[in-house]
Order: C-alpha cells, then sequence, then structure tokens
C-alpha cells in the first residue's frame, strides 16, 4: 500500500506539526479546523 495524501483533523500543536512534516515530506495533506481562526493560528 502507497500513502499519496495525509488527512489532519486539528491544527492545534501536534495537528500542526503532523501537517508540517507530512507536506515537507512530499504528501498531499489536507488540514481540516472548526473554525478559520483557529486553522489559520495553526498554519502559522
Amino acid at each position: 500500500m502507497t500513502i499519496t495524501r495525509v488527512g489532519v483533523v486539528g491544527a492545534g500543536l501536534m495537528g500542526s506539526g503532523i501537517a508540517q512534516v507530512s507536506a515537507a515530506g512530499g504528501y498531499r495533506t489536507v488540514v481540516s479546523e472548526v473554525c478559520p481562526e483557529l486553522l489559520d493560528r495553526g498554519l502559522a
């Protein structure tokens, strides 16, 4: 099985770290968060 995409639910400290590492590793990465303010803060 080959991993091609990574989905992360929650952009807090751990979720944003997982998203950053998977995106840096070349995986298509999708991050989902409940409200846009939390998403912006997590992506910063």
